[in-house]
């Protein structure tokens, strides 16, 4: 159905200013990521290093310091990323804080190969180079073992993250090998206290310090305290299963004030359901109803192991939590109007987004896409919702064509349909996708070619 255009509502000053206040807090976080690799450079040339340039073995030594000092740096901010802090999750949201994680990460690790190779090259120099004596006698230092041990587990961990590879694991076992961060960090620490002179006194001690507080302190607050204390507190257990289609089913969770833990539609938690065989299975999984004061909703699809035992799940299974997490919200709107694509299981979150949405009649616009009627999941929720919210509401159903790189069904590409002609005001939209990540790209790039700027795209991407 099609309604006539409302005046807006939300296009309103009120929300440029709250996009402006993101936008800041964003510019000072990318700041801030920067300037502490830049401070972990400039503490040691400011108490002495900076002397230590006299001869080349001294140079080379002191630039293998440096990318060692700065390669740490960015593995404590990665861990910091990574920690779910509410501060960087309600301002970038938890897909692009991970996305840069991850972009650090290859930096992080050339930075700290480059330290050991300058190393060992600056004390060649100084004292006659041989690089199987050197290797040796650095092995000899006190914790130096524990440090190759460390470097070896972070090379395994980017190794893992690259995305050909990383798909080739699943979730969990994925998951498992990343903790491995952790160890590496843990192993490194002991060789820069017994060997690290620049950590010995003065301000870099109290920089370094102030920094491992930071990044282990956030991971255990919001990655084990808070989550254990919310899960207590708000006692989630499993209500019942429903079974949406084969291999896709609802999971209603029940429990105490749970519209206390201020989520609302287009957010995801992660989910522990303690259950045998999946206690040790954490699963980010959105909302697909906007949860109420005693009661919570998820649709899953069988997409592997995990899911697949989500789905067994038994009614009255206790279930931990995290979150909520992400900004794919309607508080991120910043556009007069709305224009809501979905496809696969990225219904979930467009369809909660869509409930809890403030939306006047005429101001939305929803597509919903599927390669066969199959797929159609929670598609007759949507159109009733977007009836009740005086929407327009359309479907796309078909495959797309073998010969083009498009996000469309083959037939309405052939008929001409765009992108523009479904959301004839695209430009005055928020335009919210949710879908596999290969096809949701192709929307996104579609959008970019129409000129919507990027700050309004919102994306939730099922991957990790």
């Amino acid at each position: 159905m099609t309604a006539q255009l409302a005046p807006s509502r939300i296009g309103s000053p009120d929300r440029r200013r709250q996009y402006r206040r993101r936008a800041r807090r964003s510019d000072l976080l990318v700041t801030a990521l920067w300037a502490s690799g830049a401070a972990a450079a400039a503490l040691f040339l400011s108490v002495g290093g900076a002397g230590q340039f006299g001869t080349a073995a001294d140079a080379i030594t002191s630039l293998g310091i440096i990318t060692g000092l700065v390669g740490s740096d960015f593995i404590l901010v990665m861990l910091v990323l990574a920690a779910r802090v509410p501060l960087i999750d309600r301002t970038v949201g938890h897909d692009r804080s991970i996305a840069v994680h991850r972009q650090l990460g290859k930096p992080a690790l050339y930075l700290l190969l480059a330290h050991g190779v300058l190393l060992l090259i600056g004390y060649g120099v100084g004292s006659g180079f041989n690089l199987v004596t050197w290797v040796v006698d650095m092995w000899e230092l006190p914790d130096m073992p524990l440090a190759f041990i460390g470097l070896g587990l972070l090379i395994t961990v980017v190794v893992t993250s690259l995305v050909a590879v990383r798909r080739k694991f699943s979730y969990e076992g994925w998951h498992l090998v990343h903790l491995l961060s952790y160890v590496a960090v843990a192993f490194a620490i002991p060789h820069q206290l017994s060997n690290g002179a620049v950590l010995s006194a003065g301000p870099q001690r109290v920089y370094w310090i102030a920094l491992y507080v930071l990044a282990f302190g956030s991971i255990l607050v919001y990655r084990f305290v808070e989550p254990l204390v919310s899960s207590l507190r708000h006692a989630v257990r499993v209500d019942r299963v429903i079974a949406v289609a084969p291999g896709v089913v609802s999971i209603v969770l029940r429990g105490s004030k749970l519209d206390q833990l201020g989520a609302t539609g287009g957010q995801f938690f992660v989910w522990r359901f303690w259950g045998a065989g999946m206690w040790w299975h954490a699963h980010p999984i959105s909302l697909s109803a906007a949860p109420t004061a005693n009661y919570a909703r998820i649709t899953v699809r069988d997409l592997g192991t995990g899911s697949r035992a989500i789905s067994a799940v038994k009614p009255g299974t206790r279930v931990w939590i995290e979150g909520p997490y992400g900004i794919f919200t309607d508080s991120a709107r910043t556009a007069p109007r709305v224009a809501i694509i979905a496809a696969g299981i990225g219904i979930t979150p467009v369809r909660a987004l869509l409930e809890s949405s403030s939306i006047a009649p005429g101001e939305a616009t929803v597509l919903l896409r599927a390669s066969s009627a199959d797929e159609q999941w929670l598609w007759p929720e949507v159109a009733e919702l977007a009836t009740e919210k005086g929407a327009s509401y359309f479907e796309m159903v078909g495959p797309r064509s073998p010969r083009a790189s498009t996000w469309m069904s083959a037939r309405d590409q052939d008929r001409g349909v765009t992108l523009q002609s479904v959301f004839p005001h695209l430009l005055d939209s928020d335009l919210y996708i949710c879908g596999p990540t290969a096809w949701l790209d192709l929307v996104e790039a579609d959008a970019r070619r129409a000129g919507v700027p990027a700050h309004q795209i919102h994306s939730e991407r099922f991957d990790w």
